[in-house]
């Protein structure tokens, strides 16, 4: 699955924030249609269909809530002496 970079996803979540805290469900058509556009980019960037788990996805991702996954750091260890031709 492809990962949104953090950016987006915090852009994103605070989109969704900021719309749904000036009440575009209940405002014009065009702000309504604004809010559906970052629930659908929401869920499609984290892999979720409900807009509610896009957001707790999003900000699991932000939070770096898995410090412990060391996947990309190098494992430091004695260096291999060249072979000999």
């Amino acid at each position: 699955m492809l990962m949104a970079h953090p950016a987006v996803l915090q852009d994103l979540i605070a989109q969704y924030e900021a719309l749904t805290l000036l009440g575009a469900e209940e405002s014009t058509p065009e702000a309504r249609q604004r809010l559906a556009d970052v629930s659908y980019t929401l869920c499609v960037a984290t892999g979720t269909r409900d807009v509610d788990m896009a957001v707790i996805a999003a900000r699991h991702r932000l939070s770096g809530a898995r410090p412990e996954d060391d996947s990309l750091l190098e494992v430091a260890g004695p260096a291999e002496p060249a072979a000999a031709v």
